[in-house]
């Protein structure tokens, strides 16, 4: 007789990660995301407070709590931070970073605009369309920045995958850097004028021009990054 061997049950700290990881999910878009004191959280789920304070610490190294000695435990949405996190120490250098973070964006950005082309309702794309007025507006790069971030997150949250959406948030943080870069370098109008092309195909609900402009906005990103590819860090 074979004998297999048993797979061990989940620890404790494990199982109150799981439930309250589930009840974060559901619970991310209401209120202010501000969990009861400890003592209460451990008596209601049956725990010691050592367990808790376990998975309270796990759950916050993957984005999901916030945790502040005198002001408690709240619910956030920062599954992206521990890969933002790790690219400094993967890459040190902020020209290789920013190098490899176009050719990550022009491997799956093309695609998200295909999808959101697809997807797109109306509301979609007057969101998109104020947006973009807002980075047309823009009184300082900074501004501009923002609302570019905004408008390619818009794109992945049309496009309504959760793994790409995820993906583009983890890389937010470095983006900032490219685009000031980028706009810093040739201006704001290229990324707007390739913008204005998205916006339309995505509009046009033709996937294969949305896909075809996006792409061509990354190329252009990636030249103009490498004309001066040493940031001020």
């Amino acid at each position: 007789m074979t004998i297999v061997p048993l797979k061990s049950a989940p620890s404790l700290v494990e199982q109150v990660c799981a439930r309250l990881a589930r009840q974060l999910r559901d619970e991310m878009d209401s209120g202010d995301g501000r969990l009861p004191p400890e003592r209460l959280m451990a008596e209601r789920l049956g725990v010691s407070r050592t367990v808790l304070r376990e998975a309270t610490k796990r759950l916050e190294s993957q984005g999901l709590l916030e945790i502040r000695h005198g002001s408690g435990i709240r619910a956030v949405n920062r599954l992206h931070k521990p890969l933002s996190g790790s690219l400094s120490l993967l890459l040190p250098e902020m020209a290789e970073r920013l190098r490899q973070l176009n050719e990550t964006r022009a491997a799956i950005e093309p695609e998200i605009a295909r999808q959101a082309a697809l997807k797109a309702k109306a509301a979609d794309v007057k969101q998109l369309r104020a947006i973009h007025a807002r980075m047309t507006a823009a009184d300082t790069h900074d501004e501009a920045v923002e609302a570019d971030i905004d408008f390619h997150r818009t794109l992945a949250r049309i496009a309504g995958n959760e793994i790409l959406k995820l993906m583009l948030e983890s890389l937010a943080d470095l983006g900032r850097e490219s685009r000031r870069v980028t706009i810093g370098n040739v201006g704001r109008q290229r990324a707007i004028d390739h913008h204005t092309a998205i916006l339309n195909a995505v509009a046009a609900h033709d996937a294969a021009a949305a896909a075809k402009a996006m792409k061509h906005h990354l190329d252009e990103a990636t030249r103009d990054l490498a004309t001066k590819p040493k940031t001020k860090r």
